[in-house]
């Protein structure tokens, strides 16, 4: 109720109020000293307070009235101005304030935001301009992408399967001389054995979905994204719902930038998220096209994620998204899995 009160239109009240009742003060001043010094026959003491409270009947309401009208034009367009805002917070760089040409301040104001929406617009497309050329040298270069990421995978191969398949062996051996000696311990090696095998598969199917090509190929987006998950369904136990329309109106080379970023999701996911379920939504609304990744596994701490500089998962993510115009948004909690939207404008 309070905030009420501090509203827009109970402000223009307040000070309609204040006028009418400054200048009633001022009238009922000068008809008191009239009264008092000049005493002419006409003006008496129930003229004085019929003059006054006729003008507090009359005035009051018209004050009202006034005050409300003109105070819900104003508000109006201010929340024009703020619908503008929220929208190019959102990405929604097309929107636009039709406001009539009043010549005042928040005329002023208006055509300052269309100015700006519109030079944003620009600058996205530019962007995704930028991005198609980008793509171009990207497919000039694979050849050389591909052998560094040969490499690349060479290196995680020998650093995570490979020396987790030479301790399983070792260990392996080492329990096999213990199942006579002491069960118990052999047992117990049996356990970490069995972890460390599960482990070892995780690492590689995420390998192996690197492996896959990064490129769509000339067919849709939504044809990748199925046919991804069908491969994935394959090597794991996670169930996936998918939610994924045809876009319609995004370049090619912003497919493959989105399918990418779909990729390295994923990727994360398998590693470090270890999840039974898995939602993609992948939407387009609003002259934007929405992707929404959700898992249910053991999430992280987002901010000390984003601060770690040898972390280039979400980082890349969040870059690939940004040369497309588009906003990135991730939440996580420890024990509470994590989703992450992105948005692009078409």
């Amino acid at each position: 109720m309070f905030k009420k009160l501090n509203s827009l239109r109970f402000r223009f009240v307040r000070a309609q109020f204040q006028t009418i009742y400054f200048s009633l003060l001022v009238m009922a001043f000068l008809f008191f000293f009239t009264y008092s010094v000049f005493k002419p026959t006409w003006l008496t003491l129930n003229a004085i307070f019929m003059a006054i409270i006729l003008i507090i009947v009359v005035m009051t309401p018209v004050a009202i009235y006034v005050s409300f009208h003109d105070a819900s034009h104003l508000k109006e367009r201010i929340d024009g101005i703020s619908i503008l805002i929220s929208h190019l917070a959102k990405g929604k760089y097309s929107a636009r304030i039709y406001d009539k040409e009043y010549g005042d301040e928040i005329s002023h104001i208006v055509k300052e935001l269309n100015e700006l929406a519109e030079k944003m617009q620009n600058q996205v497309k530019s962007l995704q301009r930028m991005a198609d050329e980008k793509n171009d040298f990207a497919k000039e270069a694979h050849k050389v992408a591909t052998m560094e990421e040969r490499q690349r995978l060479a290196r995680d191969l020998h650093d995570a399967v490979s020396q987790q398949l030479f301790a399983l062996t070792m260990m392996s051996q080492a329990t096999v001389k213990l199942l006579d000696k002491n069960p118990d311990k052999a047992k117990s090696q049996m356990k970490e054995i069995a972890q460390m095998a599960l482990q070892a598969q995780t690492e590689m199917r995420a390998l192996l979905l690197h492996l896959r090509p990064v490129h769509l190929s000339g067919e849709s987006l939504k044809s990748g994204v199925y046919k991804l998950i069908d491969e994935l369904k394959e090597r794991c136990q996670i169930a996936f719902q998918l939610e994924v329309e045809e876009v319609t109106n995004l370049s090619s080379a912003s497919e493959e930038q989105l399918f990418r970023m779909i990729q390295e999701i994923l990727s994360n996911i398998l590693r470090h998220a270890n999840a039974s379920n898995v939602l993609i939504e992948l939407i387009e609304k609003e002259e934007e096209v929405y992707l929404h990744i959700k898992d249910d596994g053991v999430g992280f701490q987002v901010n000390e994620k984003m601060d770690n500089k040898t972390s280039y998962g979400l980082k890349t993510i969040k870059e690939r998204a940004e040369e497309l115009g588009g906003t990135f948004v991730v939440r996580s909690k420890e024990g509470e899995g994590t989703y992450i939207i992105i948005r692009i404008p078409l």
